[in-house]
């Protein structure tokens, strides 16, 4: 990934990411599964999706409007981005979803060892 100094805004962190091969858009549907914008049809639980990179943003002129990015892969191969706010602006499901991702990532990390 390109050095996270440099990528400052998240019109920036997107380009890069686009040319690093994320191209989908990711979201969380009410039903709890992560889909693409652009493939509905296809969706994805927890256990089938990789958090590769994330990238937190605060907004210049207020603190409270902080986002985060994610850089997201899943086992078939797809890789995309889904982003987030913090505090009362939050996406719950979205929040729900990428805690259970982060939770399995660290128990195969324990697994592996």
């Amino acid at each position: 990934m390109q050095d996270k100094v440099e990528e400052r805004s998240l019109v920036n962190v997107l380009n890069r990411l686009r040319k690093d091969g994320y191209k989908y858009d990711f979201k969380v549907g009410q039903d709890g599964r992560l889909c693409t914008m652009e493939e509905r049809e296809t969706y994805f639980t927890p256990d089938q999706v990789r958090i590769v990179d994330h990238y937190r943003f605060e907004g210049e002129s207020d603190p409270d409007d902080m986002s985060i990015l994610y850089a997201l892969e899943t086992k078939s191969g797809l890789k995309g981005t889904i982003s987030n706010s913090y505090g009362p602006y939050a996406d719950e499901n979205v929040d729900t979803f990428l805690k259970q991702v982060e939770d399995l990532g660290k128990n195969l990390d324990k697994k592996d060892k």
